[in-house]
């Protein structure tokens, strides 16, 4: 049995813990656990805020984000009171409307209140003038094309572009848990140069004219805009990565694996395959001939396929002026830059060469 004083340990260390909550990287304040961390050694933001507050939604990914820049400094706290709930404590700083943002500094219940910006920028670069911290916002680098007013019509209405468009709503939860899944799909094609994966706020007062002349009523709101036809299509199938990997693979005409990668099929033109064989076939008298013939059918091919016909050109044309060996050391010069760290377009470049060349074995 534990003795009295490893009980007394353990209630302490629970009751330590229960005056702490956290919401992501923000504390949840209440009247009991605020005095504890407000007015003392440390600096507060403490956005004050109601559940059901349009405002407050919007702030909320901005705040998480700024939760989770002071998270590892110990000089500030950033909170929240939900106002709903703590309607005294939040009576007490004169609180009346949603959100009201404050800042306590060091050794002070006396706060000032924050007029700024409600980015997550904004707030980091306040508390860090007000606390002489210096958080900084950790972003990963996004593969998701950022649309807004002005590049819409630029991007989206390209006729050489494929692109697919998620309408969302920054305080949207159904579009924060979507998220993830939609920068992997961005990654997953980002050396597609006919395939775009972007998205719109389409709750941004500049961008509603845009979401209502395209119908949308509800967030996240996903399109398809092919590169042939310009009539959006809703997408209707599934939300997770292998749907959007094999929707796009249909309506595009690409051969992407959900890992990025490609399938031995990309860049492979069947129209040219009996050429090939002809090819490979001839002896070296003839193969100028069906060199020729095979310069007029990449003539005849859609635009997305011709960059793959002008390889099997290329390699036509290696073999004429090399031999036959061209196709051997070109193979292993290939093999050797796919191991090394290449842009995604590079990659795309390679793979495709290496596909198609395959055919010339």
């Amino acid at each position: 049995m534990a003795s009295p004083w490893v009980f007394g340990l353990l209630v302490l260390a629970f009751a330590s813990c229960s005056l702490v909550q956290a919401d992501g990287d923000a504390v949840v304040l209440t009247p009991d656990n605020f005095d504890d961390n407000v007015g003392g050694s440390q600096a507060a933001l403490v956005e004050f805020y109601a559940p059901w507050c349009g405002h407050c939604k919007k702030l909320a990914p901005e705040w998480e984000v700024l939760g989770s820049a002071f998270k590892k400094i110990p000089s500030v706290v950033i909170g929240k009171v939900d106002c709903d709930e703590h309607k005294d404590l939040c009576g007490k700083f004169g609180v009346s409307g949603f959100p009201t943002i404050k800042y306590f500094p060091k050794n002070s219940q006396q706060p000032e209140d924050y007029s700024g910006g409600r980015t997550a920028d904004d707030l980091i670069t306040f508390v860090n003038q007000k606390a002489g911290t210096k958080a900084k916002v950790k972003k990963e680098p996004s593969y998701v094309t950022i649309l807004d007013k002005s590049s819409f019509e630029k991007i989206v209405l390209d006729p050489s572009k494929n692109v697919l468009v998620e309408f969302y709503a920054p305080w949207c939860g159904h579009c924060k848990s979507l998220a993830p899944t939609y920068e992997q799909l961005a990654k997953v094609y980002a050396g597609e140069p006919n395939v775009v994966i972007a998205n719109l706020d389409a709750d941004n007062a500049d961008h509603k004219d845009l979401a209502s002349k395209y119908g949308v009523s509800g967030f996240p709101t996903l399109m398809w805009f092919s590169a042939d036809d310009k009539e959006p299509v809703r997408y209707e199938s599934g939300r997770d990565l292998a749907s959007f990997v094999s929707y796009i693979n249909e309506k595009a005409g690409t051969h992407r694996t959900e890992s990025g990668g490609l399938t031995d099929e990309a860049g492979v033109v069947e129209s040219l395959t009996e050429t090939v064989k002809d090819f490979l076939a001839a002896g070296s008298d003839t193969r100028q001939d069906i060199y020729d013939k095979a310069v007029e059918a990449v003539k005849t091919l859609t635009s997305t396929q011709v960059p793959y016909g002008q390889t099997y050109l290329k390699i036509m044309k290696s073999i004429l002026d090399k031999g036959s060996e061209y196709v051997t050391k070109e193979s292993g010069r290939l093999e050797r830059l796919l191991k090394t760290t290449l842009s995604p377009q590079k990659e795309t470049e390679f793979s495709i060469r290496k596909n198609i060349l395959r055919l010339f074995n």
